[in-house]
């Protein structure tokens, strides 16, 4: 470790930690398993709480199979906590998931709520996780209903800019457009 404050250096490191977090649920939602790979040390285990475990690497090898076409979700992470330990780190989060699943006259929207507890570890000055594992805590569903706000929101819904998966979503596109500003 730098001669740094340690104070500081204790936020600029849950600092790294959240970061990895969020872009994990961004490459889940834009299906960009490359981020969700990142998340991982190569030797990282992935328990996802009774539906998958093993070697994260497999996990991610199943993600980027499933994730350009899995339905349009929404991840978000709350109530995190990160408890650093030197070198290691145990975080808990909150993951709440919105998904739509349109799967012809029986279609619905789902609700879950998850805590993801990982064990992070920092090798080489990059953070990522060593071991994941997942609670479900609940899920429900609901009949769509999508109005935009019956109509207050967007009187027209097929005007809206929608999201997507990698790379057609609007990230993407200016990232791109940031890029080529620079050349």
């Amino acid at each position: 470790m730098s001669g740094r404050d340690p104070e500081l250096q204790a936020l600029l490191d849950k600092q790294a930690i959240q970061e990895v977090l969020t872009r994990y649920t961004r490459g889940a939602d834009r299906g960009d398993a490359d981020l969700i790979e990142a998340a991982y040390h190569p030797d990282a285990i992935e328990d996802h709480g009774g539906t998958f475990q093993g070697p994260a690497s497999d996990y991610v090898a199943m993600l980027r199979k499933i994730l350009p076409t899995a339905p349009r979700m929404t991840h978000m992470i709350t109530n995190i906590l990160i408890e650093l330990d030197g070198d290691r780190a145990l975080s808990e989060c909150y993951m709440l998931t919105f998904s739509r699943r349109e799967t012809g006259d029986d279609g619905f929207d789902s609700l879950t709520m998850a805590r993801a507890i990982d064990r992070f570890e920092k090798r080489d000055g990059k953070w990522a996780i060593a071991h994941r594992r997942i609670s479900w805590e609940w899920n429900t569903e609901f009949d769509i209903k999508e109005s935009w706000g019956r109509g207050m929101i967007a009187p027209d819904p097929s005007q809206l800019v929608r999201g997507g998966k990698k790379p057609d979503d609007i990230l993407y596109e200016i990232r791109e457009e940031m890029h080529a500003d620079r050349g």
